[in-house]
């Protein structure tokens, strides 16, 4: 979108289509609008504003309400009087979260009156004044920003805050879909299995699962089994009492007893050993634990949340994983995607780790700038580490960052201005690598089966000009082509 956000972050680009049958007409409008930053294509007619909606993915439409060369195509009127109005339907149903804004001439206003009724964000007279639709287009982006924000809200998205899904940083469809599925899984008592790479955020799913259950005020308690030898995870989970072994010199409650009535969190349970799967199988079954030491069984009622960076089906095809534990285990799966699967998280992961750095660093200084060349160099990197490296790095960035600033106003060098993250302060693994890949479709999700290659073409830059907010020499890199294959192809596809 082109405004700016209400969090004071820098503005996104608004995609817009304009159809148009006068090429002229069109150019002029796509000119005032790419101004403010926004992203135009142009088409001249509904046959191909038709194959946009179906394949493009916009937040305004813009559309003369006239237009003779559409005449007779898909409905629309002998003298192309309701093409607009055609375009319109088409876009409510194929794209709802638009807006749409009419162009009429003067003798028409009644008809785009109507069609402010039947949905219409709002129409404008020929001539136009350039301002005054620049103004209007610029509105109608706010009102879907708004609209954006507040599904976010519903569905636990982007707002980083919000309530049971605190740490987490996500607006992307992927994501979007995943903290809906929380919200399922968590009004009810099935055992939940989390999978994704080591650094994805499994944890931090893991604790939304639990902050948006009915036990959300009982304990949340997490154990990686990895990082215990086996005796001592036995012991972690069911505890022992006194004189079980050397130097048990009191009762202790497990973990298992003292989550009582919250949720329990095994990470990477595809690291524990198949003699203490049994044990844990036998818990998950009886709903009882027995101390070390001890003949007693206890009662527990935990919820049950696990997590993986491993292929548990193959394990258990290789008898590294108990069969019957998976099942146990598997009520409800969510998979995390790697980070380079949703490239779209990156600025708003990367704003959000500078604002808590530099909070930690200094109390109260206001969040550090990042220049453009900074934030392509993140966005375009794989990140192996997925978003525990990423937020290495702009801690490390920031610390490099305040560091020098101290340092010169120490030394009576240039100070005084607040510092700006640059590309120069990524550390040197990750500025040097040559891995810029192509960003993913917004939706990464959608099949390209059937797809045009001019199409899929089209959404490759639309997609990588929305990621750099417009800013086609950065653009240009992260697709591997020139500034000028660029402008080419701009000209060619009508995103102008």
């Amino acid at each position: 979108m082109a405004s700016k956000t209400p969090d004071g972050h820098p503005p996104l680009t608004a995609q817009v289509l304009i159809v148009e049958d006068e090429p002229d007409h069109a150019e002029v409008m796509a000119d005032a609008l790419r101004k403010p930053g926004h992203i135009c294509t142009i088409v001249s007619d509904i046959d191909l504003a038709l194959d946009e909606l179906k394949h493009g993915s916009f937040d305004i439409i813009v559309t003369d309400l006239r237009m003779p060369g559409s005449a007779g195509k898909h409905g629309v009127a002998a003298d192309g009087s309701d093409a607009g109005m055609k375009v319109l339907d088409a876009a409510r149903r194929l794209q709802p979260h638009t807006e749409t804004i009419m162009v009429t001439a003067h003798g028409d206003v009644p008809t785009a009156r109507a069609a402010f009724k039947h949905g219409a964000y709002d129409f404008i007279e020929k001539p136009l004044e350039l301002e005054v639709f620049r103004s209007l287009v610029n509105r109608a982006a706010e009102t879907v920003l708004l609209r954006h924000e507040a599904d976010d809200l519903a569905d636990g998205g982007q707002l980083i805050q919000h309530e049971g899904f605190e740490g987490i940083v996500a607006g992307s469809e992927p994501m979007r879909r995943i903290l809906r599925s929380v919200k399922t899984v968590a009004a009810s008592s099935l055992p939940v299995l989390i999978t994704g790479e080591s650094g994805t955020g499994k944890e931090l799913i893991a604790q939304a699962i639990h902050r948006n259950s009915p036990r959300s005020k009982a304990r949340f308690v997490a154990i990686n089994c990895a990082a215990e030898a086996e005796n001592l995870l036995e012991d972690q989970l069911f505890g022992h009492v006194r004189g079980a072994f050397t130097g048990a010199e009191r009762d202790r409650e497990g973990v298992f007893e003292y989550a009582n009535h919250g949720t329990l969190f095994l990470d990477e349970i595809g690291d524990m050993p198949l003699t203490m799967q049994a044990k844990l199988l036998r818990v998950l079954e009886t709903g009882e634990v027995v101390r070390l030491g001890s003949n007693e069984p206890r009662k527990t009622n935990v919820r049950f949340v696990s997590a993986t960076n491993k292929d548990l089906k193959a394990m258990v095809a290789q008898n590294r994983f108990r069969g019957d534990l998976f099942f146990r285990i598997n009520g409800a799966t969510i998979a995390l995607p790697p980070l380079r699967d949703r490239r779209e998280d990156i600025p708003r992961i990367v704003r959000h780790a500078i604002t808590r750095f530099v909070d930690q660093m200094s109390p109260g200084t206001p969040p550090l700038d990042i220049t453009d060349a900074a934030m392509m160099r993140l966005t375009s990197y794989s990140w192996p580490g997925n978003v525990r490296q990423l937020l290495n790095v702009v801690q490390n960035m920031v610390v490099t960052a305040m560091g020098e600033a101290h340092g010169n106003l120490r030394t009576g060098g240039p100070g005084g201005a607040a510092p700006i993250l640059d590309a120069a302060h990524i550390p040197e693994d990750v500025h040097t690598a040559d891995d810029a890949t192509l960003p993913e479709s917004a939706d990464p999700g959608a099949s390209l089966a059937g797809t045009s290659l001019e199409q899929i073409e089209k959404r490759a830059i639309r997609e990588t000009l929305r990621l750099t907010a417009g800013n086609r020499e950065h653009a240009a890199k992260l697709l591997g082509i020139g500034e000028r294959t660029l402008y080419r192809k701009l000209r060619e596809y009508g995103l102008r």
